[in-house]
């Protein structure tokens, strides 16, 4: 369903002439599977979202989605996923409803079917009781169930989750992770993004570990597990970062240090 292979993309900078945000990253997702980004701040897991949402353009490599180039057929890719961030923007003088309304009818739900989907939508999340608010008033936990509506609305194959959980209070995070996990049971193909061990370790089926730029490790939990001494994910993750960055030299260093996770922000 996700199919990336030697995905690269470099930003311009004044002071260096070139960072390198993600390089030569290759992965494949299947239905019914979720699969981690695991990494820091400023690993380039923003960057290879973006890239496969069409946000931003690769410098190198290809991927495509569900079949579809994510190059050379943008349209055909953006209609089969739903991409939500930590940071997804709302218009302010919407409701949550015409906000719904608006991206289902953009994605060409006809009036019928669109309001029997925001019905259920707002059923399972929860959203009845504000639908009619303006997202201007709505909590930072309201808007992130409206994001995820509208990322759901028209149906999509493939579901991309960039730290869908920052800045959320527990309750909502709970609420946000079991949304997840049930879109994977309905056979999503998702790809999840985070720097919170635990979510990696509830949710993921399989996962990368990816530090500047870079995979270091990917598969089950338990393949990455075996071929280290370390008794978690976590101390593995720790370990493989810890050598890599002792590994690195001076010219990557002086090269790579700027964070762009992920380039110029880009909201809805």
């Amino acid at each position: 369903m996700i199919r990336v292979r030697d995905l690269s993309k470099t930003f311009p900078d004044l002071q260096q002439g070139e960072v390198v945000a993600l390089d030569s990253v290759s992965f494949d997702v299947a239905p019914g599977e979720i699969f981690g980004l695991l990494g820091p701040n400023g690993a380039g897991k923003t960057t290879c979202l973006r890239l496969l949402a069409t946000i931003l353009s690769p410098t190198a490599g290809t991927a495509s989605i569900d079949g579809h180039d994510i190059v050379q057929h943008p349209g055909q890719v953006r209609s089969c996923i739903g991409f939500l961030s930590g940071t997804t923007g709302l218009y302010d003088r919407m409701t949550a409803r015409e906000t719904v309304e608006y991206f289902g009818r953009l994605h060409g739900l006809d009036e019928v079917r669109l309001a029997k989907t925001i019905h259920d939508l707002f059923t399972k999340l929860s959203i009845h009781e504000f639908a009619d608010t303006l997202n201007i008033r709505l909590s930072t936990g309201m808007r992130q169930k409206v994001s995820i509506a509208r990322a759901l609305v028209h149906d999509p194959p493939v579901l991309i989750f960039d730290e869908p959980t920052n800045g959320l209070d527990v309750l909502v995070a709970r609420a946000v992770l079991d949304t997840v996990a049930r879109l994977r049971d309905q056979g999503k193909c998702i790809i999840y993004s985070t720097h919170i061990m635990s979510e990696v370790e509830r949710l993921c089926d399989r996962l990368a570990i990816i530090h500047r730029g870079s995979i270091l490790a990917t598969g089950t939990q338990a393949d990455i597990l075996a071929e280290s001494n370390q008794p978690n994910l976590e101390e593995h993750f720790f370990s493989i970062v810890s050598q890599f960055e002792h590994d690195r030299t001076p010219a990557q260093s002086t090269t790579n240090d700027i964070e762009h996770d992920d380039g110029p922000e880009t909201r809805s």
